[in-house]
């Protein structure tokens, strides 16, 4: 991904998917993380798929 700065949506890199998780764990939306939709696709995919591997925690304080 080269919008936003973003070389590829890596489900294993969580510091990169941090950025758009709310501080409640919740995806962000496409227009607070500057994504296109075909991005902001591949980002929510790549976070549910960390999610299930249990990665990133759901909620930070």
């Amino acid at each position: 991904m080269v919008t936003a700065g973003i070389e590829d949506a890596d489900y294993k890199d969580t510091d990169l998917l941090r950025k758009f998780l709310s501080d409640r764990g919740k995806i962000r939306i496409r227009r607070l993380g500057r994504l296109t939709v075909r991005r902001q696709r591949a980002m929510a995919r790549a976070i549910r798929n960390a999610r299930e591997m249990a990665l990133p925690p759901h909620a930070t304080r």
